[in-house]
């Protein structure tokens, strides 16, 4: 199931933006407090790093991704999520804009 909408939360209005613009972001917090974030990877390759445990969720778009430690490429498409995770790393190699929702978990 793919999320279309966010209701009831805060969002800091001044954008993540890394890898010189190839992704940006806006964190946010649920009425729960749950912390997360929203944005999109525009095309090409790249390395991030985790500190907490991360859901990513497929908005719209695809991706690529690798896993700290794994040879293996998977892809996930809208609707589809992976799991990263903590004080680990994964590889992202995108072709057109995926838009993505970060879970900490």
């Amino acid at each position: 199931m793919t999320t279309t909408s966010i209701a009831n939360i805060t969002v800091t209005s001044k954008a993540n933006v890394y890898f010189d613009g190839k992704c940006v972001s806006h964190s946010y917090t649920t009425a729960s407090g749950e912390k997360k974030s929203v944005g999109v990877v525009l095309p090409s390759t790249l390395t991030f790093g985790t500190a907490a445990a991360e859901i990513m969720e497929c908005v719209a778009g695809s991706c690529r991704y690798r896993l700290k430690g794994s040879e293996e490429w998977k892809t996930a498409a809208a609707g589809e999520s992976f799991h990263v995770p903590e004080n680990s790393s994964f590889d992202i190699e995108v072709a057109e804009a995926f838009h993505y929702i970060c879970h900490y978990a």
